[in-house]
């Protein structure tokens, strides 16, 4: 199961793995809520900041490209996430669509793909979280916290690296609001 990929030793990063995660977590354990918590990169065109916290409210893959009438839809997989306004406004977090792929760099078609799915922030496994949830109808929120900024200046992969230890930081605090909210919340209609 993921962790550390056997083939390389470093960590299981993207969707499959985030996805075979997932599967086997709501078989396992049979939650009733999904936290999916991580690092995305932000645009700054949308008003994302390094270290700013967001609450997804949309998720949808960028880099499924299926032409195919109706498949193009279904490869995009466009999900609305669990609505959770009191966590957005008690915790103080953003709101923004998050956009998936595979790729920690970004194509002009990921660019493209992203600027369609009205994205603020990118991962690359929150899509794939929410399919899985939505196969189980399982509800789930995206807690993101952002590492770079893609339409910035500096290379990705440098801001990123640059960033992910103070920024993992800030993302552990979040989500430890998250849980203690949620632990007071009486139900999930509450969040």
């Amino acid at each position: 199961m993921p962790g550390k990929d056997a083939v390389s030793g470093v960590d299981s990063v993207g969707t499959v793995s985030a996805a075979l995660v997932t599967y086997a977590s709501i078989q396992a354990l049979k939650p009733d809520l999904i936290i999916n918590a991580g690092t995305a990169g932000g645009f700054k065109a949308k008003g994302a900041c390094v270290k700013d916290v967001f609450l997804a409210s949309d998720v949808a893959f960028h880099d499924r490209r299926i032409p195919i009438p109706v498949f193009d839809m279904y490869g995009v997989g466009a999900r609305k996430t669990l609505a959770a306004p009191n966590i957005l406004k008690e915790l103080n977090f953003k709101l923004g669509k998050l956009s998936t792929g595979d790729s920690l760099d970004m194509s002009p078609e990921d660019e493209k793909a992203i600027q369609s799915n009205d994205a603020t922030i990118k991962d690359m496994e929150g899509a794939a979280v929410a399919y899985v949830a939505d196969m189980f109808s399982t509800p789930a929120i995206f807690v993101k916290a952002v590492t770079d900024i893609v339409d910035g200046d500096k290379p990705t992969a440098e801001e990123f690296l640059q960033n992910l230890i103070s920024v993992t930081a800030a993302l552990d605090e979040a989500v430890t609001k998250v849980v203690e909210f949620i632990s007071s919340a009486k139900r999930i209609s509450d969040l």
